[in-house]
């Protein structure tokens, strides 16, 4: 479930040029001293130390991997709040925007309010909107595991996911296939071009897929005038 974040901090601390610090910043980041990492290891402290410290220069990669999985598992056995609030942080870069209804919006309405044309032909028009969440496409591509994309999904699937930096779309409806939570809409942000599959799959998925040409910041400005 974390194999992201370990990857991050074993590649922070394979690549720096003075890992021993490294190694230190992300334990102090954990709140971790080092007898409970070396106990956790099971071995010295003075080990961890002297990778600290420089006395030990270039830890080997299977001791940076158990350093990792120690800080990670420590942490989960305290509750995982800095483990949660590491991968909260990546999320947060992807979501540029996110709200909840209390009160449904149609496909038609929501559409409208965006400027935004349905491209897809089959779905169910009676299906109510209750919530929108605007993503950086790339970001979101590039960062966030199978677990993490989940949590697009705020408090309920019925709402719009909404990706900008679309070229032609292929991969987000390709990843809304492959999940099990399914969005009420699907909206492109001043795609290049839509690519059929993306059509085919929002048919096969009866999800409205929708194209809009506002900018961004416009976008996101009509979005927030729902319910005020």
């Amino acid at each position: 479930m974390y194999e992201d974040l370990k990857e991050k901090i074993a590649g922070e601390i394979a690549i720096s040029d003075d890992p021993g610090a490294t190694i230190r910043k992300w334990r102090e980041e954990f709140g971790i001293s080092q007898q409970e990492l070396s106990k956790k290891m099971d071995i010295s402290p003075s080990m961890i130390s002297d990778y600290e410290s420089g006395r030990r220069k270039y830890p080997r990669i299977l001791t940076v991997r158990k350093i990792v999985d120690a800080l990670i598992d420590i942490d989960l056995e305290k509750g995982g709040r800095n483990v949660n609030r590491f991968t909260y942080n990546r999320i947060n870069e992807c979501i540029l925007d996110m709200k909840e209804l209390t009160k449904g919006i149609s496909v038609e309405e929501f559409a409208s309010l965006i400027k935004g044309d349905i491209i897809s032909s089959n779905y169910e028009k009676e299906r109510m909107l209750y919530g929108y969440t605007v993503i950086d496409s790339m970001k979101a591509i590039l960062t966030m595991s199978a677990f993490e994309y989940i949590r697009i999904y705020g408090w309920t699937s019925e709402r719009a996911l909404i990706f900008t930096e679309v070229t032609y779309g292929r991969s987000p409806m390709i990843a809304i296939r492959a999940n099990p939570l399914k969005p009420a809409m699907v909206v492109y942000v001043r795609p290049k071009g839509v690519d059929e599959l993306a059509i085919k799959l929002a048919d096969i998925e009866r999800i409205p897929l929708v194209r809009t040409p506002l900018p961004e910041k416009e976008l996101i400005e009509r979005l927030r005038t729902l319910e005020e």
